[in-house]
């Protein structure tokens, strides 16, 4: 079979020939063995740490001494790794248990804190209305209790798949699909009349569209099944629940789809307000100021096609529609109304979590690109009102901060200079307003990384960015993603010492930079030309 570059998130291929073997015993730690095209290479995770230790004896003085000397604004960086995206299986079991255990256990080894998984929607309540099935997420939990890890888990409303990264496909539950095939206007369209199946149609938030209760009441017995169900783990093995809000888990619209190839980086997107829900909040949004004719044709004419560049529409232009009365009014509406989804569903969280000891999170994307220019045109289509002249993330981090939310951001890997000149990228300079804007609002702020990234130069980045210098720190870093090339000797002693460094205070510190899982996500774009197939064997 072939991998592409993007598809190494699933656990295991059932097609796949590599296998994990784990020879468990109650005083042994399992031994994860792959077999490689070149040549076979073993990773044993052996009960006692003295190997390690003594092989880095010399690297760990020398992270002490450093954290010895930068004592100021230093704090312990717990890190947690994101399981493969098929962790529960189509039929609600855990997938490969033995496999997982042997994981877990290597996990555990290396200092890390925890483990993120996505409770996938189409996956438990797939059988009908508020039937739910938990029991897979279940033996997961129960697993890492076994091994003294912690959990976050993501109440993933959205399909998986067609997305960077997706290695599997999970729909929305057939139950919810049905309907919307009698109502297409229930998922996000654009301005073609493209239907995107991956998220409900924030314009319905309120409405009792699903089979007699609202999205939002859905969402809400959803979690209030899950805090039932797992009761007595939360605030001891689950830590956080972070609720999923637009696709991919992320507060925004879907403005730029991978599936079939309709947005390619670095195009700009498209605005997502044309089904019937959301045309309908614009035209009285439109009216209420006497402005009939700015709803009418359900966003700007000028916007483009997802993957042209800001230049080449009359609205993103450098001094084009977006910085128009127009334009200021459209993006207040469609940014606003992002907003209000994301109070409506925390809101409901807020009071099914309230006393658990379960922290509450939610995750904002990391939109890098085109970040340079002045209307900023990819995050104006995702719904974050950010231009050169207005900060579009001071009002999301006072909505999560309202509610005690912890702000979740990406591409905390990403530096400038690895990234195309003609996309206009600033993933630092990105970074670094949100890290701002969340101080200012008081709210917490945790990272993630936006790809795949094994190498020392992404975990230095990350380290730097875990610090408080400019703006808030992070209270906790997710890796994205346990898969086989994580546990490659070279990338395995990468990720342990920069579990060891953040558990240290974050101090930065040389690791070697290259990238030794033979891929070429190293950095954070991939040209057309670079995209090839990997055997494997």
């Amino acid at each position: 079979m072939t991998l592409t570059l993007r598809s190494s998130t699933s656990f295991i291929n059932p097609k796949d020939t590599k296998i994990i073997k784990a020879h468990l015993h109650e005083d042994l730690y399992g031994v994860i063995s792959f077999k490689q095209a070149k040549s076979p290479t073993r990773l044993r995770i052996r009960s006692s740490l003295q190997e390690i230790k003594m092989e880095r004896s010399d690297k760990l003085e020398k992270l002490h001494s450093l954290s010895m000397n930068h004592h100021t604004n230093d704090l312990r960086v717990p890190v947690f790794v994101m399981l493969p995206l098929d962790t529960v299986t189509l039929g609600g079991n855990l997938n490969k248990p033995r496999a997982m255990n042997a994981s877990l256990m290597a996990l555990k080894s290396a200092g890390v804190e925890g483990v993120m998984v996505d409770a996938w929607w189409g996956l438990v309540e797939k059988d009908g209305p508020m039937k739910y099935n938990w029991e897979g997420y279940a033996e997961l939990v129960q697993m890492l209790q076994k091994h003294g890890l912690k959990l976050q888990v993501v109440m993933s409303f959205h399909q998986c798949g067609g997305n960077v990264g997706d290695s599997c496909s999970i729909p929305l539950p057939p139950w919810v699909l049905k309907e919307i095939s009698k109502n297409p206007d229930l998922v996000y369209t654009d301005r073609s009349g493209r239907r995107n199946p991956e998220y409900i149609s924030l314009g319905c938030d309120s409405l009792p569209v699903l089979r007699g209760r609202t999205p939002i009441q859905v969402y809400a017995d959803y979690m209030r099944s899950f805090r039932d169900r797992f009761r007595d783990y939360l605030g001891e093995v689950i830590m956080e629940v972070q609720v999923g809000a637009g696709p991919c888990g992320e507060l925004r619209y879907p403005s730029y789809p991978e599936s079939n190839g309709t947005w390619r980086f670095p195009g700009i997107g498209e605005f997502q307000c044309y089904d019937k829900y959301m045309r309908a909040s614009l035209e009285a949004a439109a009216e209420s100021i006497g402005k009939r004719d700015w709803g009418s044709n359900g966003g700007p004419h000028d916007s483009g096609q997802y993957n042209q560049f800001p230049e080449d529409t009359g609205f993103f232009k450098k001094e084009g529609t977006w910085n128009t009365e127009y334009g200021k009014f459209f993006l207040e509406w469609y940014s606003g109304k992002l907003l209000q989804h994301g109070d409506r569903i925390l809101e409901a969280s807020k009071g099914i979590f309230h006393g658990t000891g379960a922290k509450l999170s939610a995750k904002v994307a990391g939109i890098h690109w085109h970040y340079s220019t002045r209307s900023h045109a990819a995050e104006l289509t995702a719904g974050y009102y950010n231009t050169r002249h207005r900060n579009g993330y001071s009002p999301i981090a006072k909505m999560l901060a309202k509610h005690g939310v912890v702000f979740n951001f990406t591409c905390m890997e990403m530096k400038d200079g690895q990234q195309p000149g003609y996309a206009n990228c600033s993933p630092e300079g990105l970074v670094r307003q949100v890290k701002m804007a969340t101080r200012d609002a008081k709210a917490e702020l945790a990272g993630e990384n936006a790809l795949e990234r094994y190498d020392g130069g992404a975990y230095e980045q990350i380290l730097a960015t875990s610090r408080s210098e400019s703006g808030n720190g992070l209270t906790a870093f997710t890796y994205l993603r346990m898969n086989k090339n994580l546990f490659e000797p070279n990338n395995w002693r990468n990720l342990v010492e920069f579990v060891k460094t953040m558990s240290e205070g974050g101090r930065n510190r040389k690791l070697p930079e290259s990238d030794c899982s033979g891929s070429d996500l190293h950095v954070g774009f991939i040209k057309e030309k670079k995209i090839k197939e990997v055997a494997v064997v």
